[in-house]
């Protein structure tokens, strides 16, 4: 397998943070600096920074109602990072992300192919979005954000938006580019003025007060993995 995969099996960190592992050469492989092409065996001797990686004990799957103003990395060196903000006693990354001024549901875990499955854009697994611009909108602007926008060089895949009141709507995507909703709603002439998750796939905020987080339920966990196979 590549050495991306194995390390998120571990649960030792997300592929993204292997990728900076690989990048400043602190993994090797029988003795020998591992690349992003990598590919390992479970025999081999795969080292961070000259010692074994350490292996998960559990599977841990946490929800945060994550605030504004706290930036989705695990990197410490990164003021308010979401790590420290956490303060959680074992390693856990977050799946996906919130950029800095946006709010609500985060999952966090240290299951690796949780990640892999809940980010595979192709597998179509739902986020919802509560949504606030900077004035009122047209019914037609929602069907243009509906229908797909223009954004980074591609046209967004099809997507539920519905109004709530003049200035909000509810939006469903099954992608996640990089701060997609504003740019969205920017190529409208919209600026955000808040923006909150509320749902991924069958996990809601209800009942996680703002800036709190909880474990899975095992019934939710239970739905959740069910909707992956």
């Amino acid at each position: 397998m590549r050495i991306q995969l194995y390390i998120s099996k571990t649960g030792y960190c997300s592929r993204r943070e292997t990728e900076r592992l690989l990048a400043a050469g602190r993994l090797t492989v029988n003795g020998k600096v591992a690349t992003k092409d990598s590919f390992v065996e479970l025999s081999d001797c795969i080292l961070l920074d000259g010692q074994p990686i350490p292996m998960k004990e559990r599977n841990i799957y946490l929800l945060l109602n994550k605030p504004t103003g706290i930036i989705c990395t695990a990197q410490r060196q990164v003021k308010n990072n979401l790590i420290d903000y956490m303060n959680y006693p074992e390693r856990i990354f977050a799946v996906g992300r919130l950029d800095k001024e946006s709010q609500g549901l985060l999952l966090l875990t240290n299951d690796g192919d949780i990640v892999n499955k809940l980010m595979r854009v192709e597998n179509g697994h739902e986020k919802e979005y509560v949504v606030t611009v900077d004035r009122a909108f047209p019914d037609s602007f929602m069907e243009s954000m509906a229908s797909g926008v223009e954004i980074l060089d591609q046209v967004t895949k099809p997507c539920k938006v519905t109004r709530v009141d003049d200035q909000t709507f509810k939006i469903v995507l099954t992608q996640g580019l990089n701060r997609q909703i504003r740019r969205m709603t920017k190529a409208f002439g919209y600026y955000v003025t808040r923006l909150e998750r509320v749902r991924i796939m069958n996990l809601t905020l209800s009942g996680l007060p703002y800036g709190k987080w909880r474990e899975l339920t095992g019934e939710e966990r239970n739905v959740l993995m069910e909707s992956l196979r």
